[in-house]
């Protein structure tokens, strides 16, 4: 769960009492300086769990770097808390995100940084609150058709409770289990159309399959090995043509042994 997330750059200009640099590198060293001098009041407000008492001021460093980057503190995976800054996938803002994360100190037991939205670890333990529902996303099901000469996938997304959502929830339920299962970063490489589907749709998926479907798409084009793991059918087998290959050689091994005998003699 988010501890606190802003958007910039859609409903406010950025803060006007800091000139923005154009350069990415130098943009990150003044976001970074400005980080470690926070970060004792960032840790106590958070430790305290009021976290809006410094939102102000980290919302200006971001917006110092670019006003159209975003910003989340979320528990880590790793860590106890992590740092998301990301461009939502905008090239224009790739420079400055990859720039911040050259230049973040390595992750510790405290802090994690990414510069993208990362997975959750396992999707069907998450469970959102929209209003007056509870929606598990472990109920999620996926319809996902791969176009291979384009490499990109269109799904469609079912949940058993979407016909009841507004149409404003729908879009969050439609949206929210794909960011959550894939990531921002593998979510815009791969995903083209994303439709809501308020009736289950045939062959359809769950969101860990779809998670392994992607990947291996994405494994593949990186020129990645994904070999199946063998069945306990081929284990099986490759065990008994072990076991015969043993046999074999033992019985070789008792031809020559009496060969070289004969020989002595």
């Amino acid at each position: 769960m988010s501890l606190f997330r802003r958007l910039f750059g859609r409903d406010r200009p950025a803060p006007a009492t800091r000139e923005q640099p154009t350069d990415p590198q130098l943009a990150a060293e003044e976001f970074w300086r400005g980080w470690y001098e926070l970060l004792p009041r960032l840790s106590a407000a958070l430790g305290e769990r009021e976290p809006h008492r410094v939102e102000h001021e980290l919302t200006e460093l971001v917006a110092a770097m670019h006003p159209d980057l975003q910003f989340s503190i979320d528990r880590g995976e790793r860590a106890i808390y992590s740092l998301v800054v990301t461009g939502q996938e905008d090239p224009a803002l790739r420079p400055y995100t990859d720039a911040w994360k050259a230049a973040a100190p390595p992750d510790d037991p405290i802090w994690e940084f990414h510069d993208s939205v990362p997975p959750v670890p396992d999707p069907t333990e998450v469970t959102v609150n929209l209003g007056e529902h509870r929606i598990a996303l472990a109920d999620v099901r996926v319809v996902a058709q791969v176009d291979e000469q384009e490499e990109q996938v269109d799904v469609a997304v079912h949940h058993p409770l979407m016909s009841e959502l507004k149409p404003d929830q729908r879009e969050t339920m439609t949206f929210l289990p794909l960011d959550a299962t894939l990531g921002e970063r593998l979510a815009g490489r791969w995903l083209r159309r994303v439709e809501t589907a308020e009736n289950e749709p045939e062959n359809a998926i769950t969101l860990l399959e779809l998670r392994d479907l992607v990947r291996k798409l994405d494994g593949r084009e990186n020129g990645e090995d994904h070999q199946a793991a063998p069945s306990a059918g081929d284990a099986e087998d490759g065990a008994s043509e072990a076991r015969d290959q043993k046999a074999e050689d033992g019985k070789s091994g008792d031809t020559r042994d009496a060969d070289s005998g004969d020989s002595g003699e």
